[in-house]
């Protein structure tokens, strides 16, 4: 196994693990520090591993941060519901 991806399932671990802790602000902090620290270990992952563990990290990082991926969509449907200027 590559050191991407044994970097890959700690940050798994460790989302996991902060999801189960309390939190006043419902865990946004956490979220944003996992998503900036993600991305960077999701890259390393697909270009050592390939696409296949690429997109399957994805799914599971997608999974694990659930509520921002869905408030980006909300985002996203709403701006593309505006009408145009």
């Amino acid at each position: 196994m590559s050191w991407a991806l044994i970097t890959a399932f700690l940050w798994l671990i460790v989302a996991n693990v902060a999801a189960m802790l309390p939190s006043r602000d419902h865990h946004w902090r956490r979220a944003f520090a996992l998503i900036i620290v993600g991305i960077p270990i999701l890259g390393w992952v697909t270009w050592e591993s390939g696409p296949v563990w690429g997109m399957v990290l994805l799914a599971a990082g997608a999974s694990v941060l659930r509520w921002p991926v869905i408030y980006l969509f909300r985002w996203l449907r709403r701006k593309g519901a505006e009408p145009a200027e």
